[in-house]
């Protein structure tokens, strides 16, 4: 590493070329902030939205990665990434507003049998985070039950917005997982 490339362009992007977990990580830890930032300012959306891009963005990034030398030519190229997988989720996204008007529920709204399902689920889910590390429960509760945003939590927590963003999706695929198992789905 040198003072001009502080994540060594080249040994990042030749680990993430052969799919080593560790780069993919260190990438995502270096990178995260500049990626979320310019999907921001590519698509003027919310938060969750941006998530959404930043993830496929990262994810198409892993898959066509080539060993590069310039850490100038590399953030160029990321921008590019970011920039057209943002355009590619606002074109998808404009596309389904039209098939949407065209579904119509199948099942009436307000069934007493979907009432009872749900009181399951949410009671289930209370014991599953009163059960888990208080700090991971925090997050949860800050992020879904009173919607902060990424920044605003890890300002608070005192974490970067990748490191709360990793918890959050580590631990959602935990409870997913443990949800499929507990309702069969």
């Amino acid at each position: 590493m040198s003072a001009d490339d502080p994540f060594d362009t080249a040994a990042l992007t030749a680990g993430l070329a052969a799919g080593e977990p560790a780069a993919v990580e260190a990438f995502y830890r270096a990178w995260f902030a500049r990626l979320y930032e310019w999907a921001r300012r590519a698509t003027g959306r919310d938060e969750a939205f941006c998530l959404d891009v930043v993830q496929e963005a990262v994810l198409r990034v892993v898959r066509t990665v080539r060993s590069v030398d310039s850490p100038a030519r590399f953030a160029a190229w990321l921008k590019l990434v970011v920039r057209t997988t943002a355009y590619d989720a606002l074109k998808k996204e404009r596309r389904g507003r039209g098939a949407a008007a065209r579904w119509a529920p199948t099942a009436p709204p307000g069934d007493p049998a979907d009432a009872v399902a749900d009181d399951e689920r949410l009671a289930w889910l209370k014991r599953e985070l009163d059960a888990a590390d208080a700090d991971l429960a925090r997050l949860i509760e800050l992020r879904y039950r009173d919607g902060w945003t990424l920044d605003r939590i890890a300002r608070a927590a005192g974490l970067t917005t990748g490191g709360v963003d990793g918890r959050l999706r580590r631990a959602l695929a935990v409870l997913r997982e443990r949800a499929a198992e507990a309702f069969g789905g």
